[in-house]
């Protein structure tokens, strides 16, 4: 497997179960060499700090993963050098990360230094109250994708009823013996990776599969809201793991615990999945459609009932990402009471010292 220099994707997203985070699959402690912990108030540069270390990384030749924030896209969370085992992490709110082994791994980069106090200090009041109308508008966020997963389910009850489970067992059968039939390694099981591919932004929905995907062999599996691709996704996981392989896991931007994409480097596989809201456009080797292990009658007795939930989730999500986007515009406002008293030139003196780390 031939992997993307650059590749994109995100660490946590906004969910119908709050903010979710996978930061701790972002490279196994056990073996990173060093991972920098910005810790800074919003407008202080970590975004642009880290993408200015992935940009001259990437120039330099290495393979660079950029971290994007599901509160504003065009902005980092984090960025990772495989070949150096190196990350660097906003560490804070709502992706509050603290180091686990100071020193020794992780190394905290205090933005804190380069502002005045005093002057940040005359926005108190101003800081509070848009800090507060934030919270209000995740909250308000998170409600309605809460409330839009529960008409994603009821959808998938009915889905759930239509499928023929003898037809999915027997092609994740197939599946499994194209992929893992005597190919089982032996010392250890495999480990599993765990982020998005996509995100609920500002924006909308925003995915990266793109530059995530790069696979001798891509599946792709083309469904409707909650007609169970998620089932082969598990099975073939869990059966990579069994078999010592470690994989990628990208979990779904609504329900962070349903898988969606699964890379299995080992194998040079990948198995995507497809519908209305995010889609591989590449090409796939192998495409399964799910309605073609569906009961079509029973569908149409409830096409009506399908039809309108998309509706109810179409309209949920709507709001839901309004109340974001209002969310990111006040961000703005409040990353303005910083702005003006950052020292960006000591900032750029921190950037010089950490990329001669970087490259010695």
């Amino acid at each position: 497997m031939s992997a993307n220099r650059e590749r994109h994707m995100f660490l946590g997203g906004n969910t119908s179960l709050g903010f979710f985070s996978y930061y701790d699959h972002i490279l196994p402690q056990e073996e990173v060499n060093r991972i920098y912990v910005i810790k800074g108030g919003p407008g202080t540069g970590k975004s642009s700090f880290m993408k200015r270390i992935g940009r001259e990384m990437l120039g330099r030749g290495y393979s660079v993963e950029f971290m994007h924030c599901s509160s504003d896209s065009d902005s980092l969370d984090g960025v990772v050098i495989r070949e150096l085992k190196t990350a660097m992490l906003d560490g804070t709110a709502p992706h509050v990360v603290d180091p686990r082994h100071p020193g020794a791994v992780d190394e905290i980069l205090n933005f804190g230094m380069f502002w005045d106090e005093e002057g940040i200090r005359n926005h108190k009041e101003e800081i509070m109250k848009i800090r507060r109308e934030i919270s209000r508008l995740f909250s308000k966020a998170y409600r309605f994708l809460d409330a839009a997963h529960d008409i994603y389910e009821d959808s998938a009850s009915i889905h759930a009823r239509a499928l023929d489970k003898g037809k999915l067992n027997r092609l994740v059968s197939d599946l499994e013996k194209e992929l893992f039939d005597g190919s089982e390694q032996e010392g250890r099981a495999g480990r599993e990776r765990s982020l998005f591919a996509s995100a609920i932004t500002p924006a909308g929905y925003v995915n990266y599969l793109d530059t995530l995907i790069n696979a001798g062999t891509i599946y792709e599996i083309k469904g409707d809201m909650g007609t169970g691709e998620e089932r082969i996704l598990e099975r073939l996981r869990d059966r990579a793991l069994w078999s010592g392989y470690d994989v990628e896991c990208f979990y779904c931007a609504l329900n962070p615990r349903r898988p969606e994409h699964l890379i299995i480097p080992g194998l040079d596989a990948a198995i995507t999945t497809s519908n209305a809201y995010h889609h591989y456009d590449k090409g796939a080797s192998v495409t399964i459609d799910m309605m073609d292990l569906m009961d079509k009658s029973l569908l149409e007795r409830y096409r009506s009932e399908l039809e309108e939930n998309r509706v109810q989730f179409d309209g949920l999500m709507s709001v839901a990402v309004k109340s974001i986007r209002q969310a990111g515009e006040n961000h703005k406002k409040l990353e303005q009471c910083y702005v003006p008293h950052m020292d960006f030139e000591a900032l750029d003196e921190l950037y010089k010292i950490i990329l001669k780390k970087l490259i010695q």
